[in-house]
Protein backbone atom coordinates (compact mmCIF):
# COMPACT_ATOMS: atom_id res chain seq x y z
CA UNK A 1 0.00 0.00 0.00
CA UNK A 2 1.11 3.39 -0.54
CA UNK A 3 2.14 5.60 2.33
CA UNK A 4 0.45 8.51 1.46
CA UNK A 5 -2.54 6.24 0.90
CA UNK A 6 -1.90 4.53 4.34
CA UNK A 7 -1.33 7.51 6.17
CA UNK A 8 -4.38 9.32 5.15
CA UNK A 9 -6.68 6.33 5.69
CA UNK A 10 -4.91 6.33 9.53
CA UNK A 11 -6.08 9.93 9.61
CA UNK A 12 -9.76 9.59 8.89
CA UNK A 13 -9.97 6.39 10.75
CA UNK A 14 -8.00 7.73 13.87
CA UNK A 15 -9.43 11.54 13.31
CA UNK A 16 -13.29 10.29 13.44
CA UNK A 17 -12.62 7.41 16.14
CA UNK A 18 -11.12 10.43 18.58
CA UNK A 19 -14.36 12.65 17.31
CA UNK A 20 -16.66 9.93 18.21
CA UNK A 21 -14.75 9.93 21.92
CA UNK A 22 -15.49 13.87 22.06
CA UNK A 23 -19.50 12.99 21.71
CA UNK A 24 -19.02 10.53 24.30
CA UNK A 25 -17.99 12.80 26.55
CA UNK A 26 -21.07 14.52 26.59
CA UNK A 27 -23.53 11.34 25.68
CA UNK A 28 -23.44 7.96 27.81
CA UNK A 29 -20.29 6.31 26.76
CA UNK A 30 -16.55 5.96 27.68
CA UNK A 31 -15.17 9.30 25.90
CA UNK A 32 -11.79 9.65 27.69
CA UNK A 33 -10.98 5.62 26.57
CA UNK A 34 -12.51 6.46 23.18
CA UNK A 35 -10.21 9.42 22.71
CA UNK A 36 -7.10 7.53 24.15
CA UNK A 37 -7.60 5.03 21.20
CA UNK A 38 -8.30 7.25 18.68
CA UNK A 39 -5.09 8.84 19.59
CA UNK A 40 -3.32 5.71 19.84
CA UNK A 41 -4.42 5.34 15.93
CA UNK A 42 -3.30 8.69 15.05
CA UNK A 43 -0.04 8.14 16.86
CA UNK A 44 0.90 5.44 14.44
CA UNK A 45 1.22 7.65 12.00
CA UNK A 46 1.86 11.22 13.14
CA UNK A 47 4.35 12.40 15.79
CA UNK A 48 2.72 15.42 17.20
CA UNK A 49 -0.09 12.69 17.90
CA UNK A 50 2.57 10.38 19.86
CA UNK A 51 3.60 13.73 21.50
CA UNK A 52 -0.04 14.87 22.51
CA UNK A 53 -0.65 11.16 24.02
CA UNK A 54 2.26 10.52 25.89
CA UNK A 55 0.87 14.12 27.48
CA UNK A 56 -2.93 12.77 28.29
CA UNK A 57 -1.43 9.82 29.27
CA UNK A 58 0.87 12.22 31.91
CA UNK A 59 -2.38 14.24 32.97
CA UNK A 60 -4.65 10.85 33.32
CA UNK A 61 -1.65 9.42 36.05
CA UNK A 62 -1.33 12.04 37.95
CA UNK A 63 -5.19 12.59 38.09
CA UNK A 64 -5.25 8.95 39.30
CA UNK A 65 -3.15 9.29 41.63
CA UNK A 66 -4.68 12.00 43.26
CA UNK A 67 -8.23 10.73 43.06
CA UNK A 68 -6.82 7.58 45.21
CA UNK A 69 -8.58 6.40 48.14
CA UNK A 70 -6.81 4.97 51.10
CA UNK A 71 -7.31 1.15 51.92
CA UNK A 72 -9.50 2.31 55.28
CA UNK A 73 -11.58 4.48 53.82
CA UNK A 74 -12.74 2.28 50.89
CA UNK A 75 -13.16 -0.59 53.73
CA UNK A 76 -15.20 2.08 55.55
CA UNK A 77 -17.17 3.02 52.28
CA UNK A 78 -17.74 -0.53 51.65
CA UNK A 79 -18.77 -1.27 55.03
CA UNK A 80 -21.49 1.97 55.61
CA UNK A 81 -22.88 0.85 51.99
CA UNK A 82 -23.39 -2.82 53.22
CA UNK A 83 -24.93 -2.04 56.46
CA UNK A 84 -27.34 0.28 54.19
CA UNK A 85 -28.23 -1.87 51.55
CA UNK A 86 -29.21 -4.27 54.67
CA UNK A 87 -31.16 -1.99 56.28
CA UNK A 88 -32.96 -1.06 53.30
CA UNK A 89 -33.39 -5.00 52.45
CA UNK A 90 -34.52 -5.04 55.84
CA UNK A 91 -36.81 -2.56 55.72
CA UNK A 92 -38.13 -3.68 51.81
CA UNK A 93 -38.84 -7.18 53.52
CA UNK A 94 -40.97 -5.92 56.73
CA UNK A 95 -43.20 -4.30 54.86
CA UNK A 96 -43.58 -6.40 51.81
CA UNK A 97 -44.78 -9.87 53.62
Amino acid sequence: MNPIIKRVIVGIVGGLVTLVGVVALVAPGPGWLIIFTGLGILASEFAWAARVLTSAKGVASRAVTKAKIKKKQQLMIIAALTFLSLVLLVIWYEYTF
